[in-house]
């Protein structure tokens, strides 16, 4: 009787992959294609366009601003996610008539009320910022991972948790094919907020990567939707545009 001898083959489990590795490549692409060097090293922004805001309960929205505009001084050394940071001012109007602004010019939030006590300052703030800390993910402090992909708007997407020296996080979807930023989502005193970037066009010089539709999101429910017409980066910006004037 002739004896067989029996081998059994084993798969050995592949070695997983570096969440935190893989998570700061796919920032590192999202950075290319959102312009290199000239998009992480941006001084200001300057939008226009105009903005529809809804109501937490209702359809209709509540108002419109035929004219929207933000203007940024961007700080280079940011590391808080979710603070203020730099100089930032807003203005949204409807009919030649102010719906509301507000500004922030480096250390006093005010708006078309008066000054904002403090706290109420960062609770705004907090559920405001969030976008442009991605700028700074490579620097040291921060932590990126990948976490499971997902798809919005039927566009597939690369998950990224990015960690604020601080702790704060943020949720940003990567367009799997194209790298663009497509939504990004983090914890504030309102809820869940979450933005949702479409309609990308490319500035060449400066490089810029700028979404011309943001939709904005609390707790899975529309708070506004803005259109932006107009870019412009790196243009001197007056000072005096986020003083505070009585």
């Amino acid at each position: 009787m002739r004896a067989f001898a029996m081998i059994m083959l084993v798969a050995t489990p592949a070695a997983a992959a570096d969440p935190v590795q893989e998570g700061g490549a796919i920032l590192a692409r999202a950075a290319q294609a959102a312009g290199g060097s000239d998009w992480i090293n941006a001084r200001t922004l300057v939008l226009e366009g105009r903005a529809v805001f809804y109501a937490e309960t209702g359809a209709e929205p509540k108002s419109r601003a035929e004219d929207y505009r933000m203007w940024r001084v961007f700080d280079p050394a940011r590391t808080a996610a979710h603070g203020a940071d730099g100089k930032v001012r807003i203005l949204a109007r409807s009919k030649q008539q102010t719906l509301f602004t507000i500004g922030y010019d480096g250390e006093t939030t005010w708006s078309d009320r008066g000054v904002m006590p403090k706290a109420e300052a960062d609770a705004y703030w907090a559920a405001n910022f969030g976008f442009g800390i991605i700028r700074h993910a490579a620097k040291p402090g921060f932590k990126a991972e990948r976490v499971p992909d997902d798809t919005i708007g039927g566009h597939p997407l690369h998950m990224v948790r990015l960690t604020d020296p601080r702790g704060a996080v943020t949720l940003f979807g990567i367009d799997a094919k194209t790298h663009a930023i497509r939504t990004m989502g983090f914890m504030t005193p309102r809820g869940w907020h979450q933005r949702v970037y479409d309609d990308f066009v490319m500035l060449e010089k400066p490089r810029w990567l700028q979404a011309r539709r943001v939709t904005l999101y609390y707790n899975g429910v529309m708070a506004n939707e803005v259109f932006w017409d107009k870019v412009e980066v790196n243009v001197p910006i007056d000072p005096a545009l986020f003083s505070w004037r009585p």
